[in-house]
């Protein structure tokens, strides 16, 4: 991966207290006295990684990281029996992000996320532009019913006949998907339960890049990895992510002043290019880059487009 950085440790960790008895893990890593940027992790509930810090110059960047609610190394975390998602909303979690920026010392800082962390960084920025110096989004995804049904309800199946064919074998008849696979991800049963988060999370995989990719799908099949992926993003999608439909584009006006760069693949299935479009025209001050690509970070082009923007804004 010649576009990223060399692997860096981090040099200062914590867990927050955020309230509603949350208590979300943080990191930094590179400059202390480098421009800050917030790394916002997909899913939701994918949780952040080492290879997150590697997108940044060390030299020039305060790297921040965290796990958002209920995933990573955040507590209570999802798997656990009992854990009830009732405090883990879009609107949690941008309050969350002021507490870290407070907490950290923070004035103002670059938001960097892709798919569901580009969400996340738009519903911020929109409530706290005056908190954001330059947003880097991939894949995006701003959590419209439109979205949802194009991957969840029978449109991307057409592309992936046989990966469709698996997730929908869950679904009793006449059922809606989200609704059968919440209940489902809910059930009593642990082997219920653990069926439907593998089903949930190969579908994705099956679908996240560009050319068949195993060591990705296997990413995905990990029971560590599908529970709270699975639970989070069936929490937050049967909830339209707290939005009203359009909701993200229509307050794009917010984001007025603020520069982005937007890097899409022309052939994201998981997150198609006419949101990343539709975001551009409704924020000028946003460049669209699309790469012949699919959805993951390690398509072609994108990691190389990804450091451009960071090394851009450093």
């Amino acid at each position: 991966m010649r576009a990223l950085y060399p692997p860096i440790e981090a040099y200062d960790r914590g867990m927050l207290d955020v309230g509603d008895g949350q208590r979300v893990y943080w990191e930094v890593s590179g400059n202390p006295a480098g421009k800050p940027v917030v790394v916002l992790h997909g899913g939701p509930g994918a949780g952040s990684t080492p290879v997150q810090r590697r997108h940044f110059d060390p030299a020039a960047y305060r790297i921040v990281l965290f796990d958002q609610r209920g995933a990573g190394r955040s507590t209570p975390h999802v798997s656990a029996p009992g854990v009830d998602l009732a405090a883990n909303t879009t609107w949690h979690l941008v309050a969350d992000l002021e507490r870290l920026r407070e907490h950290l010392g923070v004035d103002r800082w670059q938001l960097f996320g892709g798919s569901w962390g580009a969400t996340l960084a738009v519903a911020y920025a929109q409530t706290h532009p005056e908190r954001v110096t330059e947003i880097i989004l991939r894949g995006v995804f701003l959590l419209r019913g439109k979205e949802l049904d194009w991957l969840y309800r029978g449109g991307a199946g057409a592309l992936f006949p046989e990966a469709w064919a698996k997730f929908r074998a869950l679904v009793p008849e006449g059922r809606d998907p989200l609704a059968a696979y919440q209940d489902m991800i809910t059930s009593p049963d642990p082997g219920t339960r653990a069926a439907a988060a593998s089903a949930w999370s190969n579908w994705e995989g099956a679908a996240v890049s560009l050319l068949p990719n195993p060591a990705l799908v296997a990413q995905y099949a990990a029971a560590t990895f599908a529970v709270p992926f699975a639970r989070i993003a069936l929490h937050y999608f049967t909830n339209l992510g707290w939005l009203a439909e359009d909701q993200l584009i229509r307050d794009a006006g917010a984001l007025a002043g603020i520069p982005g760069r937007i890097v899409q693949g022309r052939y994201d299935v998981v997150c198609p290019p006419v949101t990343a479009w539709e975001l551009s025209q409704a924020w000028p001050d946003a460049r669209l880059t699309i790469l012949p690509a699919g959805h993951a970070a390690s398509d072609p082009g994108v990691l190389e487009a990804l450091r451009d923007a960071t090394d851009e804004f450093r």
